[in-house]
Parts: C-alpha cells; sequence; structure tokens
C-alpha cells in the first residue's frame, strides 16, 4: 500500500516504514503527526483517488529536526563589476511513515451558545433642562474694539490672543514698530506671521476707509 500526499507544498509518494525529509513542521522530535491532504492511496490493483483529498489520512513519527545543506547563491553581471555572493540553509523535518489509510477527524459542530437573559431595562432618569446661558457681558476694550478678523491671515483664534495683549483696534497695529512686533511674535509663537502677511499696512488701509 502506498499514499501520494501534499505537505509544504509539495507531494511525495509514501509507503508504511519510509522516511523522508519535508518541509519544517511544528513538532518535536519522538511526536506523531498526522498528514491529513491525502490526494491518493493505491493497494495494488485499488487506486482511490481524491477531489482534490481524500476522507484519510497518514501518520507518521518524527525522527528528527535539522537544516539542509547550505546552497550557494551568486549572482553576477557581466562588465558591470557585480558580483554578490549568498547562501541559504533550508530548515527540514524528517518523518518516518507509520500507518495509511486511517479515517480523518470529523470536524465537529461548535456547540450554540445559551442565549444570555435579557436585562431589565433601568428606568429612565428624568434630564433636568439646561439653563440657558446669558451673553457674557462685553468688555470696555471690546465695545470700542475694531474687526481684526478683516486683516488677512488674522481668525478668531487670533483675534482672542491680541485681545489678552490689549490689541483691539487698526490704530494700535498701524503703530507697530520693530519692537513691537519682535515681542508680539515671541509672546505669541506667530513664527513671523505679522511681518508675512503685512498687518500694519493692511491696517493702515482700513483706517483710511
Amino acid at each position: 500500500m502506498y499514499a501520494v500526499i501534499k505537505t509544504g507544498g509539495k507531494q511525495y509518494r509514501v509507503a508504511v516504514g519510509d522516511k523522508l525529509k519535508v518541509e519544517s513542521l511544528k513538532a518535536e522530535e519522538g511526536d506523531k503527526v498526522v498528514l491529513d491532504h491525502v490526494l491518493m492511496i493505491g493497494d495494488g490493483a485499488k487506486v482511490e483517488v481524491g477531489t482534490p483529498t481524500l476522507d484519510k489520512t497518514v501518520e507518521a513519527t518524527v525522527v528528527s529536526n535539522g537544516r539542509g545543506k547550505k546552497l550557494r547563491i551568486v549572482k553576477f553581471r557581466r562588465r558591470q563589476n557585480s558580483r554578490t555572493r549568498t547562501g541559504h540553509r533550508q530548515n527540514y523535518t524528517e518523518i518516518e511513515i507509520t500507518a495509511i489509510g486511517g479515517k480523518a477527524p470529523s470536524k465537529k459542530a461548535a456547540p450554540e451558545k445559551a442565549a444570555a437573559p435579557k436585562k431589565a431595562a433601568a428606568p429612565k432618569k428624568k434630564v433636568a433642562p439646561k439653563a440657558e446661558k446669558k451673553p457674557a457681558p462685553k468688555t470696555k476694550a471690546a465695545e470700542g474694539a475694531d474687526d481684526l478678523s478683516k486683516i488677512s491671515g488674522v481668525g478668531p483664534v487670533i483675534v482672542g490672543k491680541l485681545e489678552k495683549l490689549g490689541i483691539t483696534t487698526f490704530q494700535q497695529i498701524a503703530d507697530f514698530k520693530a519692537d513691537d512686533i519682535a515681542r508680539i511674535d515671541e509672546e505669541l509663537n506667530f513664527k513671523g506671521r505679522i511681518e508675512r502677511d503685512d498687518w500694519v499696512k493692511q491696517a493702515k488701509e482700513f483706517l483710511e476707509g
């Protein structure tokens, strides 16, 4: 009796008592392994062929695990002054065939989990109506302030930062000196935005109307 099995992407013709080296298996020396990818079994004139595999197995015992001989790989390019040498050793598992034709273990259906009892719905909590937020009173600075967001590159966030420094009008920006620009750049981390967007020129244009 013989069988044709497939393991590690390769096919092997085996009989009981045969020893062969296959692609490395996750098994230790002396462990028993079951090869369930059986393509064909022959017993004299009787031959069984799978479609693509049979519902039978081949049993084997692990003899040893090892590494094959080193293979030398040389890459050479003519007239390119290029030559590369590498080596490779393939891992293998040596097995001994002990039985052919065992039945493949049937896959048992997983038991159905009992449905968890439904939890009683928690009583709804009464939500108190939200108190209406009253608008914050305008500060004196905000009452006489200009709309600084008209300046290119100035948004609501920057307007808020400028207000904290007491800068709320076009006139204040138009009066900026080099020292003022350097100080504000450093305090607000503007990284040269004032000069790059030319705030002083824009503020003067808004003042002129």
